[in-house]
């Protein structure tokens, strides 16, 4: 057996087991270096219950007699160093435990580069060398991600966003991608693109959600100077790169995570708490000091490492509820008696407090689908202390409003008005992401009802309402220009249906719907509070429409909000409105460019002294059918200012 070095010091190992050594990845994993003159690579593995690891890979042959590691006592570290080893090799950790003649070979967990599945080797790899160039974007990036910032979010799976061959087969690599994705959402107006998780995973079909290699964007694309390309180029065209981030299970192949060292060292022992029966994963041991710190450590890496500028937390109510998707006698109460898993509440916590003390121009992000109360509150008012919350109960309701016929729809109307009574409770965003496209549930443009030009215009109506809707947005990809077949892994968006006007139309209505919330301030400044929301009328079911005031925090931002739910355009509708003078119609998804039938105000209508809703002045309007009309005033000759409050008018 070779001579073998060791690296950590005493006080890496002291503040790995404490739990805070918060940039691991510098110490575990594989990292070329230079020992008395020799090159070669550093090896570093957390099995504390091995009996024995070795390093094994292409440059030993797979020997495990070659290469074995020291043991750093207490810690559960092992150590090594393999001369003549650099960026390329494929290794393993082969391990055998002291328990029950376990051995088994394991990918690193702390790899920054894997193969391409379905091997399952780690790869040698250094993340120095790349050049960056979003240094303008890295110096103001905290101005984007403030709660009064306009955010327009792209969700993008890399692998089925657009791919090339004779018949789509082929992947486009991360710098392909860089350069198709970010002409794209320039375009489109996008602020932001949140791609599903690139760590490395072995199934296609679990869309990153099962990941094993936490340290390592995967292989499929190219290497990690690849995907550094890609956020580099997305920044440097004024592109936010958030990333959903899963620390809520892992899958259980063996060349992961799971019963690491003949123990259950990630997860816990007891099935009542590891297993996630719905997703077939293993559930995270968060009380464990180490793991923890995996978890943590992991989150900064992406950060710092990749210039990444968000996270996005999958499946947060997994993580809050320890009998999630359990049923009695299958799941362990607190030690309080509740359900409250009390260990992942402390996590999260930690991990929005480490990463806004570490990063506070980032921002991450909760998928969190129950009525959990403070999820993006800060932890010092008793909150998880995420800066925003995906509104899941927006996303069901408004959805299966507009899934209904019209003339049903006034029976339903509170499905609609509901959300206001919430919508100041959280940071929302408001999301049509990947889970309403799959798994049998069709397309967004297949869930509207009617012919073909009811649906697409019910699809403007619902996306003109969202964007005027308090709260920050989200689009998956295709939903953009009405996608019809189910959003499938495997294959291309159907980019050829934008040869067909109607698709090209609300794509057109997309992209004019994210340029105009970027330059209309009452539309995101106050997206969080309640001065920024007004009902006009929200009570004309038997109409099904919706009339409301959107205002910025300068008095003279503001918009006047129409919708009409029925295929009945309105003639003469009267809307109260809180100033005299001219409101010029500045967005009507009825217009001929986006596929609808062209009717509305002709520029815009004139406000007279005529009683409507509470207020002493109003607006006569055309409602197209189907459609959202927006309206902003415009500033009288000799007018200094706009009044403030609902009545006021300077006379």
């Amino acid at each position: 057996m070779k001579k073998q070095h060791v690296f950590l010091s005493e006080f890496d190992l002291h503040l790995f087991m404490e739990g805070t050594h918060y940039r691991t990845w510098e110490k575990l994993g594989a990292h070329p270096a230079r020992v008395n003159g020799r090159k070669g690579t550093r090896f570093a593995v957390w099995a504390p219950n091995a009996e024995k690891v070795s390093i094994i890979g292409d440059f030993n042959n797979w020997n495990e007699s070659s290469d074995q590691m020291v043991n750093r006592g207490a810690s559960g570290i092992w150590e090594g160093f393999v001369e003549g080893v650099g960026p390329g090799a494929l290794y393993k950790y082969a391990i055998s435990s002291r328990f029950n003649a376990y051995r088994v070979e394991k990918a690193d967990p702390y790899a920054f580069a894997s193969e391409i599945r379905p091997q399952t080797a780690s790869v040698v790899w250094s993340l120095e060398g790349y050049e960056w160039k979003d240094e303008k974007w890295m110096s103001y990036r905290k101005d984007r991600h403030n709660l009064s910032a306009p955010l327009t979010i792209y969700e993008v799976h890399l692998g089925s966003w657009m791919r090339t061959g004779d018949y789509g087969e082929k992947w486009l690599t991360y710098r392909e991608l860089a350069e198709k994705l970010t002409a794209y959402c320039t375009e489109m107006g996008f602020t932001h693109v949140e791609f599903l998780p690139v760590t490395e995973h072995p199934l296609d079909a679990s869309w990153g959600y099962q990941t094993v290699g936490y340290f390592a964007p995967t292989s499929r694309f190219g290497t990690p100077q690849d995907f550094m390309y890609l956020v580099d180029m997305l920044h440097q065209y004024d592109i936010g790169v958030i990333l959903d981030w899963v620390p809520a299970h892992f899958p259980t192949d063996q060349h992961g995570l799971a019963f690491f060292d003949g123990t259950h060292l990630y997860e816990h022992a007891d099935p009542r708490q590891r297993e996630h029966r719905d997703w077939g994963t293993f559930i995270f041991n968060y009380g464990r000091t180490e793991v923890a710190n995996f978890l943590l450590s992991n989150a900064l890496f992406w950060l710092e490492k990749y210039h990444i500028d968000g996270l996005r937390v999958d499946a947060v109510a997994s993580m809050l509820y320890l009998d999630y998707s359990r049923t009695e006698g299958e799941w362990i109460p607190n030690p309080y008696g509740g359900r409250e898993n009390l260990e992942a509440i402390s996590f999260l916590k930690r991990f929005n407090e480490l990463v806004y003390k570490e990063h506070p121009d980032t921002v991450t992000m909760a998928e969190e689908s129950t009525a959990w109360p403070m999820v993006s509150k800060p932890t010092y008012l008793g909150g998880l202390g995420f800066g925003m919350k995906w509104n899941m109960g927006w996303m069901h309701d408004t959805l299966n409003y507009m899934s209904k016929e019209p003339v049903h729809r006034k029976y339903h109307h509170s499905g609609l008005t509901f959300s206001l009574l919430y919508a100041f409770h959280e940071n929302f965003i408001l999301p049509f992401s990947h889970d309403e496209v799959v798994h049998g549930k069709g397309s967004i443009i297949g869930k509207m009802p009617g012919d073909e030009w009811q649906k697409f215009a019910n699809l403007r109506l619902l996306y003109g309402y969202m964007y005027c809707h308090p709260g920050k947005k989200l689009l998956f990809m295709g939903n953009e220009f009405g996608q019809v077949a189910e959003w499938n892994h495997d294959t291309s968006l159907d980019w050829w249906i934008l040869e067909f006007k109607i698709h090209k139309g609300l794509q057109r209505w997309t992209r004019d719907l994210n340029h105009f919330i970027r330059e209309t301030p009452a539309l995101f400044e106050l997206d969080h509070d309640p001065a920024g929301f007004e009902w006009i009328d929200c009570n004309d079911s038997q109409q099904s429409v919706l009339s409301f005031l959107r205002r910025g925090t300068d008095e003279r931002e503001l918009l006047a909000c129409v919708c009409n739910f029925t295929p009945v355009p309105r003639h003469n509708y009267q809307v109260g409105v809180p100033i005299l003078g001219y409101w010029q119609e500045i967005l009507n998804s009825d217009a001929e460019i986006y596929g609808g039938s062209g009717q509305g105000n002709f520029g815009g209508v004139t406000a007279e002294k005529a009683p409507a809703h509470g207020r002493d002045y109003s607006v006569k309007i055309t409602l197209p059918p189907l459609g959202i009309v927006v309206f902003r005033p415009t500033r009288s000759s000799g007018d200094d200012s706009y009044p403030s409050g609902a009545q006021g008018q300077k006379e």
